[in-house]
């Protein structure tokens, strides 16, 4: 065969030659899909999406999420193709150390990427965050005859997402909030790693499901007919009030002669004689690795020339816009700077000691005292805003007809997850946040190592945090926990222990731009800790754990009690009620604290004193870091048990006398 003279064919075949290439060279990867949706990616860069690949974050661009990140050697692609930063090279150096072109999609990594996806379905969950955010932001910026919120969000799913739970959950929150200017294309090819979709995926069905969800649902019959794919796009476009899906039907690894519509073609490189032959197949030189041809390059030299044209229409119109709207153009600008209102630190409430304040309700407290010091921040929770405390008050809910702060996710954790993670990545969107019970954050556990993994600036509020829920019994009663979240690399979880403590844990999630911060508040009160020799617990936790209080500050401890949460008053308790000079240590965010100088960490946690205890309402694996092999550590290393909080702290040992004695031994 000859090689394609149309041009845009010619670049569809370009994408498939490459994505081939890519992955043959190393030696691993998904051809299939890329090979497959090569059309899609080139109608979606070089005609459909408003964007400039001179200025891949330029606000007024549409967005656009590969969620079967598994096939982004497909956007890398396009990416280079359409004039973005990512150059052959690049392409050659796919999935190898320090490339920019790493196995799936990361943010902050590659030009052009608008968020880190390829565990299936946080994609998709990701670009309804995003839709949900520019919903609010064009609420809160847009004016009658003055628009500067228009952008679409297009994303690929694949038969995999579909399969997953938060997909469902995802798109029955869309449908219900009508999530419009929001589009995906369902990548149909009847293929998944262990085979034909026949053996697990046929029963259902799929475009029927979104309808039932409140979607605008179309079916394209060929995934190479671009008229079709234009006409779908152009119908998709005219419905803004819902969010749409496109199902395509493709062929994985289309055309290569034996590869394609075969497993093997979605997660192995096709080999090199199915490569050269598919290349035949195609009319391009079998010996030629990584060609681009000229006329490709001519024809794509649009897209730049299109998205400087579009950045200069939107910039023009933010022009008019600020000239007539000046109090909301200074406002936009302070919502973009991505941080509360000035004044917001004098705002944080003071609790007085002696009080007994549950620390969610503590929570609840500080957020309707910051409420108008960060307008942007919004978030929900999976259908227990009565029991987190989780609610901006008086700022309405979100809908198909108001976008309020306050988003009723339902019982959708997962979802809830994904979404919050796809807000924040709308820079003018403070801290957004997911809220539920401890022991539910199992449901949202992927959602939230991706915020990790992504150094997204969420906040992920749990409360109900120990065996102090009580009647509700271990199925409630989170032991586990805080241990396995702690082993989240660069996610900052904070168990304060009174009121004072939820105010500087408020404030060390405000504070922090480079990653998530997660709490772990209590139902059951709490006294408020001060007076009598004791440091500020409005102050001290922001450094991640302090000196709270000891016999003789003066002198070198004997021993030291550490605690965190509801356990902290348990520790002062018994440490004021031991004859040695015993020091009381709360360590509310282990993470913040290790990231204190040595200096500092010795200053609290001295080296010479081994004589330490350890006491949290949870498995006792991980404080080993902090006692040492000497010290001791008093927790729940079993579930828990249906009876009133107290008597359950009472029968599995979580008591100051507990801790008393512990002292003692270790002494």
């Amino acid at each position: 065969m000859t090689r394609a003279t149309d041009p845009a064919q010619l670049t569809i075949d370009t994408i498939r030659v490459l994505a081939m290439d890519a992955v043959q060279k190393a030696g691993a990867g998904h051809p299939g899909t890329a090979m497959a949706l090569a059309p899609v990616a080139y109608l979606l860069y070089a005609e459909e999406m408003r964007h400039d690949p001179a200025a891949p974050d330029w606000p007024g661009r549409d967005r656009f999420v590969l969620s079967a990140g598994h096939a982004c050697i497909l956007q890398y692609a396009a990416l280079h193709l359409s004039g973005y930063d990512v150059t052959l090279d690049d392409l050659q150096q796919f999935r190898q150390w320090g490339s920019r072109t790493p196995g799936h999609p990361e943010l902050h990594h590659t030009p052009g990427i608008e968020t880190t996806t390829g565990p299936l379905g946080q994609g998709f969950a990701n670009a309804a965050g995003i839709a949900l955010a520019q919903r609010f932001l064009a609420d809160r910026w847009n004016r009658p005859r003055h628009t500067i919120v228009d952008s679409w969000v297009y994303a690929i799913c694949s038969d995999g997402d579909l399969m997953e739970g938060i997909t469902q959950e995802v798109a029955s929150i869309a449908g219900q909030h009508g999530l419009g200017r929001l589009v995906f294309v369902y990548d149909d090819n009847h293929i998944t790693i262990d085979g034909s979709t026949t053996i697990s995926f046929t029963t259902e069905d799929t475009a029927a499901r979104f309808e039932a969800d409140g979607w605008h649902v179309q079916r394209v019959a060929d995934v190479n007919d671009l008229d079709a794919l234009r006409a779908a796009f152009a119908a998709a476009r005219g419905d803004d009030a819902r969010p749409s899906l496109i199902v395509v039907r493709s062929h994985i690894a289309y055309p290569a002669p034996h590869a394609m519509d075969t497993a093997k073609a979605h997660g192995s490189p096709l080999g090199e004689d199915e490569v050269r032959a598919t290349k035949e197949i195609l009319g391009w030189d079998p010996d030629e690795h990584f060609v681009v041809p000229d006329e490709v390059r001519e024809h794509m030299a649009a897209v730049a020339e299109r998205g400087a044209a579009a950045r200069e229409e939107w910039e023009a119109r933010l022009t008019v816009w600020r000239e007539a709207h000046p109090d909301v153009a200074a406002e936009r600008e302070l919502d973009l700077e991505g941080r509360p209102r000035e004044g917001w630190l004098d705002a944080l409430p003071t609790f007085e000691a002696g009080e007994e304040i549950a620390t969610r309700d503590a929570g609840k407290s500080v957020m309707q005292a910051l409420r108008d010091f960060t307008p942007t921040q919004i978030g929900g929770a999976g259908d227990l805003v009565e029991s987190t405390k989780t609610e901006f008050v008086g700022t309405g809910m979100f809908s198909k007809v108001h976008a309020g702060r306050n988003v009723p996710f339902g019982i959708r954790e997962h979802g809830m997850g994904g979404i919050v993670n796809g807000i924040v990545l709308e820079p003018a969107m403070l801290r957004p946040y997911g809220s539920t019970f401890l022991v539910f954050s199992d449901y949202m556990r992927p959602a939230v190592r991706l915020s990790a993994i992504s150094e997204l600036p969420v906040m992920w509020i749990w409360t109900h945090d120990s065996i102090g829920v009580g009647e509700d019994g271990p199925t409630h009663q989170p032991v586990e926990h805080l241990m396995s979240l702690r082993a989240i690399p660069h996610l900052w979880v904070v168990r304060p222990g009174d009121a004072n403590e939820t105010a500087a844990a408020w404030r060390i999630a405000l504070e922090r731009d480079d990653g998530p911060v997660a709490f772990a508040l209590s139902r059951q009160k709490l006294p408020v800790l001060g007076g009598d020799g004791l440091a500020s617990t409005r102050e001290g936790p922001l450094r991640g754990g302090y000196v709270l209080w000891q016999r003789d500050p003066a002198s070198e401890p004997d021993a030291i009690v550490l605690a965190t949460g509801s356990e902290l008053s348990i520790a002062l308790e018994a440490a004021r009620s031991l004859e040695p000079n015993t020091r009381v240590v709360s360590l509310p965010c282990w993470e913040l604290f290790a990231e204190q100088d040595a200096a500092y960490r010795d200053e609290v946690l001295p080296p010479a004193v081994h004589a330490r205890v350890s006491i949290e309402a949870g498995i006792t694996f991980g404080w080993e870091r902090w006692v040492g092999e000497d010290g001791v550590s008093i927790g729940v290393d079993r579930f828990g048990a249906s009876a009133p909080g107290p008597r359950v702290y009472e029968e599995l040992g979580i008591t100051a006398d507990a801790v008393a004695d512990a002292v003692r031994r270790v002494i």
